[in-house]
């Protein structure tokens, strides 16, 4: 792979990093304001819950990807 490419693809991965990040903390606030409302909504909640998870997990995977390997 060449350089050009290489850059081609840490920019499609850093925006890709960002909207995960802001789907992530958009699941915070409806994940807030469900538990604000007080009507106990246990399953949507553990639903959203577990979708926070897996975007995280993803997150945590492109993060990886963009971070160079440093030898020790």
């Amino acid at each position: 792979m060449n350089a050009s490419a290489k850059m081609e693809t840490a920019e499609i991965l850093r925006i890709r990093l960002g909207v995960l990040q802001r789907e992530h903390r958009d699941l915070d606030l409806a994940i807030a304001a469900i538990e604000d409302r007080g009507l106990p909504e246990p399953l949507t909640i553990r639903r959203l819950k577990k979708q926070k998870l897996a975007l995280k997990d993803r997150i945590a995977r492109i993060e990886d990807e963009l971070t160079p390997d440093i030898i020790a």
